[in-house]
C-alpha cells in the first residue's frame, strides 16, 4: 500500500511539474515574440517618427525618397475586419443556433463536416477560389474595371472567420444548462424565443470569445486578402484596390532591405500591439460583464 501511495505521490508530482512547464513555456514564448517585435520595430519608429509612420498617407518605400506612411494599411484592416465581423457574426450565430438546438441529427451533422471542412482549407486556397471566382463577379455586378477591391477581401474573410465562430458558440450554446430551456418553455415562451432570449445571452461569454477568434482570424490574414484586394496602397474605399497590414509585409519583405526592411518590421509591431491591446479590452468587457452578473 506504501508504494502504491509512493508511486502515485511520484505521478502526481511529475504531472504536475510537467503542466508548470507547459505553461511556462507558453508565458516564454509570448514574452520572447513581444521583445523581439519591440527590439525590430523601434528602430524604424526612432528614424521616422512615430506620427509620419502611424498618419503617413503615402507608403512610397522603393522611390528616391521614400515615404513609410501606414494609415492606409491601418484603416483598411480596421474596415476590413469591421466589415467580415459585421457580416460574418450573424451568419455564424445563426449556423450555430440551428446546429445546437434545432437540426435533425443527419442534417446536422453535413452541416458541421461542411464548417469543419471550412476551418481545414488553406489561405492560399480561398484566395485562388476568391480570384477567380469573385472578383470577376464582383467586377460584373457593380460594373467596375476590376473586383479586386475591399468588397472582395471583406467577403472572403467573412467565410474564412465562420469556422471560428461556428465551432466555440456550439460548444457554449450545448453547455447551457437545459433547465434554463425547460423553465422558459413552461413560463410559455416558445422555442425560437427560448433559444434568443435564454440560451443565448447564458452563452455570450463563449459566443463572445468564438467572434475575438474570429477577429484574430480576420486580422492575421495575409495570403487569401493579397490575392482578392489589389494589393495597392490607397486610403480604404468598398471598391477600391487596398493593402492590408498583413499584406504590406508579406508582399515587400522578400527584397526588402536596410530602412525598409526595419519599418515592415515596425508594421508587424503595430499589427501586434493592436491585436494585444484588442485583446485585453474585449477581454476586460466579457470579465466585467460577468462580475455584473453575479
Amino acid at each position: 500500500m506504501k508504494k502504491a501511495k509512493r508511486a502515485k505521490g511520484f505521478v502526481e508530482t511529475f504531472m504536475n511539474g510537467v503542466f508548470f512547464v507547459a505553461g511556462m513555456t507558453a508565458i516564454f514564448c509570448v514574452l520572447l515574440i513581444t521583445v523581439y517585435m519591440f527590439v525590430a520595430g523601434l528602430p524604424a519608429i526612432r528614424q521616422i517618427g512615430l506620427k509620419d509612420l502611424l498618419l503617413g498617407q503615402v507608403w512610397a518605400s522603393t522611390a528616391a525618397e521614400p515615404k513609410y506612411g501606414i494609415l492606409p494599411f491601418i484603416l483598411t484592416s480596421f474596415f476590413g475586419t469591421l466589415g467580415a465581423v459585421i457580416l460574418g457574426v450573424p451568419v455564424g450565430l445563426l449556423t450555430s443556433v440551428f446546429l445546437s438546438k434545432m437540426a435533425p441529427a443527419r442534417l446536422g451533422k453535413l452541416v458541421s463536416s461542411a464548417v469543419e471542412l471550412l476551418a481545414g482549407i488553406p489561405s492560399v486556397v480561398y484566395g485562388l477560389i476568391g480570384m477567380t471566382v469573385l472578383v470577376p463577379l464582383v467586377a460584373s455586378i457593380f460594373n467596375l474595371p476590376s473586383g479586386a477591391c475591399l468588397l472582395s477581401a471583406i467577403l472572403v474573410l467573412m467565410v474564412m472567420i465562420l469556422p471560428s465562430i461556428v465551432s466555440v458558440s456550439v460548444t457554449a450554446l450545448n453547455a447551457v444548462p437545459p433547465e434554463y430551456e425547460e423553465a422558459s418553455l413552461a413560463l410559455g415562451a416558445t422555442k425560437t424565443e427560448t433559444y434568443f432570449k435564454v440560451s443565448v445571452p447564458a452563452a455570450k461569454s463563449g459566443i463572445a470569445a468564438g467572434v475575438v477568434l474570429g477577429i484574430g482570424r480576420a486580422m492575421g490574414e495575409a495570403m487569401a486578402v493579397m490575392m482578392v484586394a489589389g494589393n495597392v496602397a490607397n486610403m480604404p474605399g468598398l471598391f477600391k484596390s487596398v493593402r492590408f497590414l498583413t499584406t504590406a509585409i508579406a508582399s515587400e519583405m522578400s527584397y526588402a532591405s536596410g530602412l525598409q526592411r526595419q519599418a515592415l518590421f515596425s508594421i508587424a509591431l503595430v499589427l501586434f500591439v493592436f491585436i494585444m491591446l484588442l485583446n485585453a479590452f474585449l477581454n476586460r468587457v466579457l470579465k466585467g460583464g460577468n462580475q455584473d452578473e453575479q
